[in-house]
């Protein structure tokens, strides 16, 4: 009984250890456009990815001088939907804003 107590927890705990991974990662980018509001991605960024006002201008600033700017990094599920978040809130807005996820 001992015996098979202890070779179940090895196993277990090799099982555990190779179970044990980092969850893959991604960045949350926003490009510019010609017709989406600095206004409007400073409301996103505060919005939906809980961004201060001096942040937000950052972030929108490096998407308007850069032509993308990160929002964060998420786990896949977090990323993609913000992703759909942005995109939705930017066509019920009517604007072009388009927002990526890319594995980091």
């Amino acid at each position: 009984m001992t015996k098979e107590l202890t070779q179940s927890h090895v196993s277990a705990q090799s099982f555990a250890d190779d179970e044990l991974k980092e969850p893959r990662r991604f960045k949350v980018l926003l490009h510019n456009d010609d017709y989406t509001t600095m206004d409007f991605v400073i409301h996103v960024l505060k919005k939906v990815f809980n961004k201060t006002e001096g942040e937000a201008m950052q972030i929108m600033m490096n998407v308007h001088k850069n032509g993308t700017g990160v929002c964060g990094v998420y786990t896949a599920e977090v990323a993609e939907t913000k992703v759909i978040t942005v995109k939705n809130l930017a066509r019920k807005e009517g604007y072009p804003l388009k927002c990526t996820m890319e594995e980091v």
